[in-house]
């Protein structure tokens, strides 16, 4: 059987890191506030914002969320970035998606200034990330860099194949192993024979959104599996119209095959949320270092 990847053990040492940087700024005279903008209502993401709001409070970092109506546009949404930009009490801005389709999310994210980045999306972190001059990264990306690097597995030399290419997991976690000198391989709906791709693979990280995806002939024995896919399934097991959490990776029967893997839930969901927490902390720094050298 392989070895779990425990996340959550991984989250605890993140956010530890978190709150003695958060206490460090605050005694500085800059405590840490993120300010989440949410445009209409969304049950999922009214958990996740409640849980950040707990965890961060735990943490001593100021947690804000602005809920605008569903109807407002675009505009309105970018004014409310600028205004939280020129705001020096608030050292990060995050935009909660999805958002409604007449708002173009790209457009909204480039508006938040590269030192209040908490997501890391912006084109010069993602830069500054892949060219390894920056700590601000995607924060699911880094949770599977955090991940891998957890296991002491080395990256230098192995085939690393990255199954998605989104822009904030898939090709950043690619271009990043690549910067560790991994040799790397991306999958994504036009490859022609995944199966091929994914059973050559040292080091496979699946983040599709799809269950079942990755069954266990289709993994390399001893591998490293880090599964992102967050999946509700119907579970009948339970009861009538119960569901349960699963990944895009058949768990019973790769974690028979793998050397290691991250369970859903329980994997890289927490992490993430822990590297949320530390890179509101880098940016509060960032720009405590920004005031400090303009008193100079």
């Amino acid at each position: 059987m392989a070895n779990i990847i425990d996340g959550l053990s991984i989250a605890r040492a993140i956010e530890s890191e978190a709150t003695s940087g958060a206490h460090q700024l605050r005694a500085a005279g800059l405590a840490p506030h993120l300010v989440t903008i949410q445009v209409g209502p969304a049950a999922a993401t009214d958990v996740y914002i409640q849980n950040q709001k707990r965890r961060f409070a735990e943490m001593g970092i100021q947690f804000t969320h602005l809920d605008l109506d569903a109807g407002v546009d675009e505009e309105t949404v970018a004014n409310h970035v600028q205004d939280l930009n020129d705001n020096p009490k608030v050292t990060g801005i995050m935009i909660a998606l999805p958002l409604p389709a007449a708002i173009n999310p790209n457009r909204i994210q480039e508006r938040i200034l590269p030192a209040k980045d908490v997501e890391g999306v912006s084109p010069s972190n993602l830069g500054n990330l892949i060219l390894n001059r920056g700590t601000i990264g995607p924060c699911t990306a880094i949770a599977v860099l955090e991940a891998i690097h957890s296991t002491r597995v080395p990256t230098e030399g192995a085939h690393a194949v990255m199954v998605g290419h989104s822009h904030i997991v898939g090709m950043p976690v690619t271009l990043c192993l690549l910067r560790d000198l991994a040799t790397t391989t991306t999958c994504h709906i036009a490859t022609r024979d995944l199966a091929a791709e994914t059973s050559r693979a040292d080091i496979l990280i699946v983040a599709v959104g799809k269950p079942g995806l990755i069954a266990g002939d289709m993994v390399k024995p001893g591998a490293v599996v880090i599964d992102v896919g967050i999946n509700r399934v119907k579970d009948p097991t339970r009861g009538t119209g119960s569901t349960r959490l699963v990944g895009d990776v058949v768990f019973p029967e790769v974690s028979k095959v793998a050397g290691w893997i991250t369970p859903v839930p329980g994997g890289i969901g927490p992490v993430t949320v822990a590297v949320l927490a530390r890179n509101v902390v880098y940016c509060a720094r960032g720009l405590l270092e920004q005031q400090q050298a303009g008193d100079r």
